[in-house]
């Protein structure tokens, strides 16, 4: 009777060490998985950045990495080509260059 209960509770231990293993590993993974998509994020915040600083020279820009498109009166949208892709709007005045973001969003497909 005591051996069985001592290999049922070797059994029941064994399967909690499986299950942590398991478990760590998919944090892992999730952590990983963050960081990726953070770094993406990131570079595709910045060449919204850069392609938003440069609006008012764009035929000087070599390698545009969005694309960006008239909306209407000084205002035009601006599309990272990486993915996530973000999106946003911005108005631009004439007079002084100053662009003004009116709004962010990520576009999911």
């Amino acid at each position: 009777m005591i051996l069985a209960w001592v290999i049922s509770l070797l059994l029941l231990c064994s399967s909690l060490v499986i299950h942590l293993e398991k478990l760590t590993a998919l944090r892992i993974i999730e952590l990983n998985t963050i960081e990726f998509s953070q770094k993406k994020l990131m570079a595709s915040e910045k060449a919204i950045l850069d392609c938003q600083n440069n609006l008012s020279h764009l035929s000087q820009l070599q390698d545009n990495a969005c694309f960006i498109e008239p909306t209407g009166k000084n205002q035009w949208r601006i599309s990272s080509k990486e993915k996530p892709t973000i999106q946003v709007y911005v108005n631009m005045d004439e007079t002084t260059g100053f662009i003004t973001r009116l709004n962010w969003r990520q576009v999911f497909e």
